[in-house]
C-alpha cells in the first residue's frame, strides 16, 4: 500500500492539524493558576479528557463550545476552585484561539495539489470556522459533530461522513483517514474499514494526554510524527 493509492485524505483537526492541547493548557490556566497543588501538563490534558468524553456520551447533541463551558465547570469542581459561569463561557469560546502546528497550512497546501481535503472533525460550526482560517485551505467537505449530532468515536460520525463523500462519488477505498487520536479516530476508523494513516504528534510525550486510552491498539497503515513527514513521505512516494 502507498499513499500515491488514495483520492481522498480525510482529517480529524484538532490534534492532528490544530494543537489543541497548547490552546487547552493556556485557556486553562486561570483555572490551574487557582489551584492549590501544582497540576503538570498532562494531568490537567488528561483530566480535560475525562471530562470531555464523559460529556461527549451523555450530551451528544450539544454544540462543543458549550459543552467545553461544562467541562470547565467539572475541573473547577474536581480541583476545588470556584468559577463563574461566565468563566466556563469564555473557556468554551477559546477554540477560536488554540493554534495550528507551525507545519499544517503548509502542508495542506501541497497535499491539496494531490488529494481531496475532508475534515471529520469533534467540534461546531462556528468553533472550526476561526481553525479553518489558521489552516488556509479550501477543504472539500467538512463535517462536523453539531452536523452529525453526536461525537466521535461514535460510529455516527464515520457513517454520515461516508454516506455524504458517496453522493460526492467518493467510496471507502479512495480514502485515507488521517489523525492522531487513536481513541477518536483510529478505532471507528478500523470499525469502518478505512485505510489510515497516524499522525503521531504526542511522539516525545507519555499516555495519550487530551484523549482516552483507546484500549486495545487499533491498526493502521502509516504512521508520521507530523504532517511535514507526511508531505515528505508522499513526495518520495511520487518519485519512486
Amino acid at each position: 500500500m502507498k499513499l500515491t493509492d488514495f483520492k481522498v485524505l480525510t482529517f480529524d483537526c484538532y490534534g492532528t492539524l490544530i494543537d489543541w492541547e497548547t490552546g487547552m493548557v493556556n485557556a486553562l490556566k486561570p483555572l490551574t493558576e487557582a489551584v492549590s497543588q501544582p497540576l503538570d501538563r498532562n494531568a490537567i490534558l488528561e483530566a480535560h479528557a475525562r471530562h470531555e468524553s464523559s460529556q461527549q456520551r451523555q450530551t451528544p447533541a450539544m454544540k462543543y463550545s458549550d459543552l467545553l463551558a461544562i467541562v470547565y465547570r467539572r475541573l473547577a469542581e474536581e480541583w476545588g476552585v470556584a468559577v463563574s459561569w461566565s468563566d466556563c463561557q469564555t473557556y468554551g469560546q477559546s477554540v477560536a484561539d488554540w493554534p495550528a502546528f507551525p507545519d499544517s497550512a503548509e502542508a495542506l497546501a501541497y497535499l491539496k495539489n494531490h488529494y481531496r481535503l475532508v475534515i471529520l472533525s469533534n467540534v461546531d460550526n462556528t468553533s472550526f470556522a476561526a481553525s479553518h482560517k489558521k489552516l488556509a485551505v479550501e477543504f472539500d467537505a467538512i463535517y462536523t459533530a453539531e452536523d452529525v449530532g453526536a461525537y466521535k468515536p461514535s460510529d455516527a460520525n464515520f457513517e454520515y461522513m461516508l454516506s455524504k463523500l458517496s453522493g460526492l462519488g467518493i467510496n471507502s477505498g479512495d480514502i485515507l483517514h488521517t489523525a492522531e487520536s487513536l481513541f477518536h479516530d483510529h478505532v471507528p476508523g478500523n470499525r469502518h474499514g478505512l485505510a489510515s494513516c497516524w499522525i503521531y504528534r504526542r511522539h516525545d510525550a507519555e499516555g495519550f494526554g487530551a484523549t482516552m486510552d483507546p484500549g486495545q491498539m487499533p491498526d493502521w497503515q502509516f504512521r508520521f510524527n507530523s504532517m511535514a513527514e507526511l508531505v515528505e513521505a508522499h513526495r518520495l512516494a511520487l518519485n519512486a
